[in-house]
């Protein structure tokens, strides 16, 4: 996205749901810099977390609305959105942690499955709202290890609770389509985004803030599962593609549909060559004295995960004309500089301005727009 096409969410009414979490909270601060009129609506953000650093200035204003509320409770949603008469409605709002729907499958069911027939129920109920999109993830897809990207006509069947439960978000979003959202005139996508990675994950279980953890700590990073392929990518890549599917489809509601959003092919690498690339950028960025950071294998232990993950985007590329502005190693350098802002006590949401802005004006290079 160009900074000319981020004009369109200027005084646009948008319902962001799961705004206090990792994505919500780099979201809603692209939205307010846009000149957006957000309400979140989510749970309160965990003990740590980058939302209370990085809507400081965004609820100060006005800019941002935060609605502390549980997806689950369809008639406190229903009432925010009918409130509010949002133009446009980005649903994120979920139990997104692969290992924690094996210890707590029903809660993940819950929150993924009905709390994505809350929200297609709410939209139904609200007809200002002309573009609606459900995010999912790269997980949704019936998994079978052949060593192949997957397409977005394929079959859904995530294996455990969260990836299974995101199929079902899936199914019930394209029913609420055929049976009611179509006719009544709202353009409706699903998004199925890589594996994100940026400053401020503070989730447990995640490779990427487990690294930035044991960084801190001066502690050896330990991996699970070295060998696993995922299609990495920074945390500005598909928000800001999110943002692409929305305005797209609110100027020409044929464009609605699913679509997959990952790194080129090169950037789908093992979580052990992550890791690698990670003790590169952060040593790379340290203090003379400060120790190097490395890695080390504690072998395949938990609960079942896919071995290889990779999406064919050329649905997206072709659509929107859309392709990936930051490699790999240019996400974990940003995510570097983030953390190292974060240790120092320094200025968040400054940081994240910045990367926000050299994000958009490398998009814009790689476009062609404002260039002689």
């Amino acid at each position: 996205m160009t900074k000319q096409e981020l004009e369109f969410f200027r005084n646009k009414k948008i319902l962001v749901t799961g705004h206090t979490g990792f994505k919500g909270s780099w979201l809603c601060r692209i939205l307010a810099l846009a000149g957006a009129k957000i309400t979140g609506y989510s749970l309160a953000p965990e003990e740590e977390a980058l939302y209370p650093m990085a809507a400081k200035s965004a609820e100060g204003d006005g800019s941002l609305i935060s609605v502390i509320a549980d997806i689950r409770d369809y008639e406190c949603l229903r009432a925010v959105i009918q409130g509010m008469q949002p133009d446009l409605v980005l649903h994120m709002a979920a139990q997104p942690i692969v290992r924690t729907s094996y210890e707590q499958p029903r809660y993940t069911y819950e929150t993924n499955v009905m709390g994505t027939v809350n929200i297609c129920e709410a939209v139904r109920m609200t007809p200002s709202v002309r573009s609606f999109l459900n995010v999912t993830t790269d997980k949704v897809y019936k998994n079978e290890e052949r060593g192949e990207a997957f397409r977005e006509d394929e079959p859904l069947d995530g294996f455990d609770p969260y990836s299974n439960s995101k199929s079902c978000s899936e199914l019930v979003t394209h029913s609420y389509v055929n049976s009611f959202l179509r006719e009544q005139g709202v353009a409706v996508s699903t998004a199925r985004a890589g594996n994100v990675i940026g400053g401020g994950d503070f989730a447990r279980d995640r490779i990427i803030p487990d690294s930035v953890r044991a960084a801190m700590a001066k502690e050896s990073i330990r991996v699970r599962n070295p060998y696993s392929i995922r299609p990495f990518q920074h945390v500005l890549e598909p928000l800001f593609m999110y943002l692409t599917i929305l305005r797209a489809q609110a100027l020409d509601p044929s464009l609605a549909g699913a679509y997959n959003i990952g790194p080129e092919d090169t950037d789908c690498v093992t979580t052990g060559d992550l890791v690698t690339r990670f003790c590169r950028a952060w040593n790379a960025s340290g203090n003379e004295g400060e120790p190097d950071l490395s890695w080390e294998d504690v072998g395949n232990i938990g609960p079942h995960e896919a071995t290889f993950l990779k999406l064919d985007c050329s649905l997206a590329r072709k659509t929107f004309g859309w392709k990936p502005v930051w490699n790999i190693d240019r996400a974990l350098e940003e995510t570097v500089a983030w953390t190292r802002v974060y240790a120092a006590g320094g200025d968040v949401e400054a940081e994240m301005n910045r990367e926000i802005e050299a994000f958009l004006s490398d998009s814009s290079r790689q476009t062609g727009e404002g260039v002689e």
